[in-house]
């Protein structure tokens, strides 16, 4: 067998057993990893800890059942960025989170809260997570009418601190009988598509 032969049965003989592991081994997409994030809380107010939600359907608990780990949910019903600057050491940096997932300010621009003073404190609670090596992810609102700018101060927030931002946590929820368990807090469907939203901003 000429040299020129042997090069051309080895070739063909590899090319063989390439196709065979191919066939037998595919090259599956496992999704991303989240081995690294064992340590989740979602902080917030009452869109957080699920008021207008079925037991077990608030979005953190959605949120735990889609990723298969442990979710803290650190909401509070009616708590503004003020109240939560305050529990921010007790209800979060004392759990050593590496994912932090934040619904807040709401309340403040119910409340008459200046954009200025929420969205200061908002970026005192970002900065303090991230010093302390979580990841953070917000869930942004837009009130059609009655934002007074503090849709534009999600977005300037995250631009700032490099935070996830979901620009609209409530997009196609407000307004939709469907979604919403009364004027201001959704159902379980609503809170279904909360989690999924927060779950596609964890994993991309």
């Amino acid at each position: 067998m000429t040299k020129m032969k042997k090069v051309a049965y080895s070739i063909l003989a590899i090319g063989i057993l390439f196709l065979g592991y191919v066939v037998l081994f595919p090259f599956y997409d496992v999704g991303p990893d989240k081995s690294n994030y064992e340590t989740i809380v979602c902080f917030g107010d009452s869109l957080t800890s699920g008021i207008g939600a079925s037991k077990g359907m608030d979005y953190p608990s959605q949120l735990s059942k889609m990723i298969n780990k442990p979710v803290i949910n650190a909401g509070v019903p009616g708590d503004t960025t003020a109240g939560a600057l305050r529990r921010l050491q007790r209800d979060v940096l004392s759990k050593d989170p590496d994912i932090v997932m934040i619904t807040l300010g709401g309340n403040d621009l119910k409340n008459g809260v200046s954009k200025d003073t929420a969205f200061d404190n908002l970026l005192k609670i970002v900065d303090a997570i991230q010093e302390n090596g979580a990841k953070v992810i917000i869930g942004g609102i837009k009130f059609p009418f009655r934002d007074r700018g503090y849709g534009k101060g999600y977005q300037d927030l995250a631009d700032q601190t490099g935070a996830t931002l979901i620009p609209d946590i409530f997009y196609d929820i407000m307004g939709k009988q469907k979604m919403m368990s009364d004027p201001i807090h959704p159902n379980d469907a609503g809170y279904t598509l909360m989690a999924q939203r927060f779950y596609e901003a964890l994993v991309r």
